[in-house]
């Protein structure tokens, strides 16, 4: 049975949930960024964007909201209404909202590199090698001092410490990256290394969908 990646966001509203604690974590370390992102226009780009929970919410009350361009892109036309509409109430002119498979290089060709990519809700549900593949993507689509959020459950077997240093190995240093016990499974890195030119045509993941995964 395929899940209902719309019904799913009902979490968000569940205060003592998993996803709600994710995403204040996340929304945090955006406004960090953002906070200490230089002078001058900004890039944002949000993979599986969802309903735009993680990013719209925080650019709505950051004082450098005007100066963020940002591209959401999400598969499932319903939730990428939500956030589509929640842009729009909150005066966003400069954040799209795109329909469409995140996983294509392609989608992002004119925004990268980016200042912030958020890849929030993606590692839990692919496979191990794609992981592997996505954060060497980052690379690409994150600027040199720019910032790359992501997420993957801290459950056995626990890949978080491996994702770390995968992105060690691409120039990137941890921001932050919590710990088992948080039950929440956020990571934040800022990539030191050299621009990179964006691989065209390219595909970073299948997403699988972490019941497929465990229950194949």
């Amino acid at each position: 049975m395929t899940k209902d990646w719309y019904a799913w966001h009902a979490d968000y509203d569940q205060p003592e949930s998993a996803l709600s604690r994710r995403l204040a974590e996340i929304r945090l370390r955006v406004r960090e960024a953002l906070d200490r992102a230089p002078a001058g226009p900004l890039r944002a780009i949000s993979l599986c964007a969802g309903q735009g929970h993680d990013l719209i919410p925080v650019l709505a009350a950051h004082p450098r909201r005007d100066d963020v361009t940002a591209r959401l892109v999400e598969l499932d036309p319903r939730n990428a209404e939500v956030a589509r509409r929640a842009a729009a109430e909150a005066g966003l002119s400069r954040v799209e909202v795109v329909v469409g498979d995140a996983a294509g290089t392609d989608r992002y060709a004119d925004l990268a590199p980016a200042d912030l990519v958020l890849a929030c809700g993606i590692f839990g549900n692919i496979i191990d090698a794609d992981i592997r593949n996505t954060v060497r993507h980052c690379a690409a689509l994150c600027a040199t001092g720019g910032t790359v959020f992501w997420t993957r459950h801290r459950r056995e077997p626990d890949l978080v410490p491996t994702i770390c240093e995968w992105f060690a190995e691409e120039g990137f240093v941890p921001v932050m990256v919590s710990s088992p016990a948080d039950g929440v499974g956020v990571g934040v890195h800022r990539f030191t290394g050299p621009p990179r030119p964006l691989e065209t045509g390219a595909t970073m993941f299948e997403f699988v969908g972490y019941d497929r995964l465990t229950h194949p």
